[in-house]
């Protein structure tokens, strides 16, 4: 085994433990801020609890698209959909992001980590287009179950990664009910 090789993934995964501390702008349903790790967990398990309405998918892929989506996080943070302007911006920070953390990795797991974040970043694949989505619904569910501020702007949820949801069945179905949780949080004002 190659000493320098293991040294390198390990000060990976130390920099990657910051995405435990890296707060959102949902809350858990005791009140507590939300971490990016913390979502990225719940998204994996939403992925695994619906794998069996999801035939033909490549489930490793898609499990490795979602641990990595908000990878880059780590370093600069996640910044709140309501509050993003420059998408693009983003985008190009969350990449330099993950190059950053990458960095001390040997060139071939870089390169695969690399290649399975820009294939999620573009959308480019159908297991891409399905963590979109359930990234979104994952968002969703936690905004309709955490204990948020009073001034919690719900109605955000019905439009929010619709583009994404919309893609596939599943998703839209999963949409339309988490859409109604949000539409009674409105009613109810909670």
């Amino acid at each position: 085994m190659d000493e320098g090789l293991l040294e390198g993934r390990l000060a990976f995964l130390k920099a990657a433990e910051a995405l435990k501390d890296t707060l959102r702008s949902g809350h858990t349903s005791q009140g507590r801020p939300e971490s990016t790790a913390e979502h990225s967990w719940r998204l994996c398990l939403l992925v695994l609890a619906f794998e069996d309405q999801l035939p033909g998918v490549d489930m490793l892929k898609l499990l490795k698209l979602c641990i990595l989506h908000d990878l880059g996080e780590a370093i600069h943070g996640d910044i709140p959909a309501m509050a993003q302007v420059d998408r693009e911006a983003k985008r190009l920070q969350e990449r330099q992001d993950m190059l950053q953390l990458t960095a001390p990795l040997d060139p071939g797991l870089r390169g695969q980590l690399m290649s399975l974040w820009e294939e999620y970043d573009a959308v480019s694949s159908r297991e891409a287009t399905l963590v979109k989505a359930f990234d979104k619904l994952e968002t969703v569910l936690q905004h309709n179950q955490g204990r948020n501020p009073p001034d919690f702007d719900y109605g955000f949820n019905l439009d929010y990664g619709r583009q994404y949801t919309a893609a596939h069945p599943l998703t839209a179905l999963l949409r339309a009910l988490l859409d109604r949780d949000t539409r009674a949080k409105m009613q109810s004002g909670n």
